[in-house]
């Protein structure tokens, strides 16, 4: 019996004892007075011999409290049961109906990438590879199908080891073997591509080559924590500065170098197809504290130095860019590059003069290497307001980038005080704010969210989404025991806000690309990358650029709510599908409404899935739903295979 029972019970054994007294007050009141503490006594240990645990309906309510902690983690538990029909508001037709059973893509759309299509791309212009920039399918020339893996797919090798090996099955593509075999990027070794460590301007390794360059630049010390690579081949360069703790965002077109992007991944590197043309990159400004180009073919010199103005814009204050290759040093090199001497004469000097409008100082030239740095903000280059070559972006132009053209403009820097400070735009201050080395700026508060600089986000806010995530990722880890073991290595959080989840997740068994949706409310991913994390802005109405296959686990918090009434969620699911390896995870957090309908479509999708309470208990009404993608493969005749 509950203590409000008690007390009207009390309550009644009151009354009843006020009118015996009020009969007979002098002869009975001893007698009362005995009967009403009794009386209060009995009900009393009635209520606490309830309440213990072994009045038969407690001791069944104790017994489930006591499994409670771990019932999301039990294989034979109903979660649905949490929310009946009568919380949850859908279509009687759409309930009792089965759900829609996707077929298979045929066999030739095994490398699909639907936004880098080659044979769309080759009806756009090639000058300023348009043709390589995303264009994607009209609503009615989508894919409606399950993209299947190639026969004989296996998990990649875990890294590190998958740094060095891929297996053939996975990317059977031998190209790459033939046309850089003498600049050891890759070999084929029976039944897996083994990857030495080169590249075409460092073919004795990158470590040596990251070595040279670390006498220069503040690699080792966290300083240097997020890298751009342009152009990045099958991303060895980022492979290696794993290795001191150094997080590279590379890029390169989906070309004549087949798979080269899809290699990357498959070694466990961060990479996206991209191309510097004629839309600006999908990054913040002040992103990174270093780029690279290592004979990556983009026309620096070229159309007024915009494609280093466009790296000058995602370039922290104080960041490094690295320029390894033609036309560097070409007084020495010209007869080896077999190019006239002239013509790279020409090409350095419009590099040298672009740099020095844009502030970069040069550091270091030696070899076929120049490194520049950029200045820390605008005072050490007062006088290019005065030239007339110099003109500046508007400053709200720099953020806004999704589908953009760039332009040959400057990227203002952030003013370091207020105007009437002394030290207003001194030579020593960073523009921005100075971040600290990793890992201490993971968890700091990043100089935009303290600034002020996002709308809506106070430094109290990112302290109580780090709290918060970090208790989200503890009750991930108790659905799925694996999750930070190492079998999960490319991970994508599809709504990453200000990076909490992977900052949670922070370790070098994996990484995380930290997606920022382009109709987000706030735009965070700036914060993102001041935290030493790395990420990407993207609409999820359209395709990823990347490969099939290529994400181990994926967490989809809020995006279907997000993008209701946006797009058709069959497609952004098709999407996931698509990108998800076999026996790769889903987490998806959201509404129960909105989980419901997922569970429903990916039920003809060949996952299994479970749907899970919130951590906080089956009264909230956000829920978990857990997914694992099915192995199957294409196999003879467009058939699939699932063993």
């Amino acid at each position: 019996m509950m203590p409000d029972v008690r007390s009207k019970n009390i309550y009644e054994m009151l009354f009843m004892a006020n009118k015996i007294l009020s009969a007979d007050s002098r002869t009975r009141s001893s007698v009362s007075i005995f009967i009403v503490v009794g009386l209060c006594c009995f009900f009393y240990i009635l209520g606490a011999w309830q309440r213990s645990g072994f009045g038969k309906g407690d001791s069944i309510a104790v017994e489930i409290t006591k499994s409670g902690a771990d019932c999301n983690i039990l294989s034979n538990l109903n979660f649905e049961t949490h929310h009946g029909g009568e919380s949850v508001t859908t279509d009687d037709s759409e309930t009792e109906s089965k759900p829609l059973v996707f077929k298979p893509c045929s066999s030739k759309y095994i490398d699909h990438t639907p936004c880098q299509h080659q044979k769309r791309a080759m009806t756009f212009p090639r000058q300023n590879m348009v043709y390589r920039e995303r264009h994607c399918p009209a609503e009615n020339e989508k894919l409606r199908c399950l993209i299947p893996a190639p026969e004989g797919y296996v998990t990649p090798f875990p890294w590190p080891k998958s740094r060095d090996y891929v297996p053939y099955a996975n990317a059977p593509y031998k190209s790459l073997t033939v046309e850089k075999a003498v600049q050891n990027w890759i070999q084929y070794e029976g039944n897996v591509f083994r990857f030495p460590g080169g590249g075409t301007q460092f073919p004795q390794g990158a470590d040596a080559y990251i070595n040279h360059l670390a006498s220069v630049i503040p690699i080792d010390n966290g300083t240097v924590r997020t890298a751009l690579d342009t152009g990045c081949g099958v991303a060895s360069w980022g492979a290696y500065l794993l290795k001191k703790n150094v997080i590279a965002m590379s890029f390169a077109p989906r070309d004549n170098h087949e798979a080269q992007v899809q290699f990357a991944l498959e070694r466990g590197v961060p990479a996206v197809i991209g191309v510097l043309g004629t839309i600006k990159l999908p990054y913040p400004s002040r992103a990174f504290d270093m780029a690279h180009c290592s004979r990556c073919l983009i026309p620096w010199g070229a159309n007024d130095g915009i494609y280093m103005m466009e790296v000058d814009r995602v370039l922290r204050p104080g960041g490094y860019w690295v320029l390894s290759g033609p036309p560097i040093n070409w007084k020495n090199n010209y007869r080896a590059w077999l190019r006239p001497k002239e013509e790279l004469q020409e090409e350095q000097r419009k590099i040298e003069d672009i740099a020095r409008l844009l502030c970069w100082e040069k550091k270091y030239e030696q070899g076929e290497i120049a490194i520049w740095q950029k200045a820390v903000n605008a005072g050490a280059c007062s006088g290019r307001q005065d030239d007339a070559q110099a003109t500046f972006c508007k400053s709200e132009e720099t953020e806004d980038v999704w589908y953009k053209k760039m332009e040959p403009c400057i990227s203002p820097y952030p003013d370091v005080n207020s105007p009437d400070d002394p030290d207003f735009n001194s030579p020593d201050e960073v523009s921005g704010g100075e971040l600290l080395p990793f890992p201490k700026r993971l968890y700091a508060v990043p100089p935009r969210v303290a600034s002020g600089s996002i709308p809506g986000v106070s430094v109290e806010t990112y302290l109580e989404d780090n709290r918060l995530w970090k208790k989200h990722v503890n009750a991930y880890k108790k659905i799925n025991k694996i999750i930070d073991s190492g079998r999960y290595r490319n991970i994508m959080d599809m709504n990453a806000g200000l990076g909490g989840f992977a900052a949670a997740l922070e370790s070098p068994k994996l990484w995380v690309m930290n997606v920022v949706p382009t109709i987000a409310e706030k735009n965070t991913l700036g914060a993102v990358y001041e935290r030493g994390l790395i990420g990407i802005y993207h609409d999820w109405c359209e395709a990823f650029s990347t490969y099939p296959r290529t994400y181990d686990l994926i967490h989809a918090h809020g995006v279907f709510s997000l993008y209701k009434d946006k797009c058709d969620p069959v497609d952004i699911l098709l999407e996931m599908d698509r990108i998800l390896r076999p026996e790769g995870a889903v987490i998806f957090r959201d509404e129960v409404d909105m989980l419901i309908k997922v569970k429903k479509i990916v039920g003809g999708m060949r996952w299994d899935t479970k749907l899970v309470d919130h951590e906080d208990g089956p009264l909230v009404a956000e829920k978990i739903l857990v997914a694992v993608k099915q192995y199957w493969v294409a196999a003879a005749k467009n058939s699939t295979s699932s063993q």
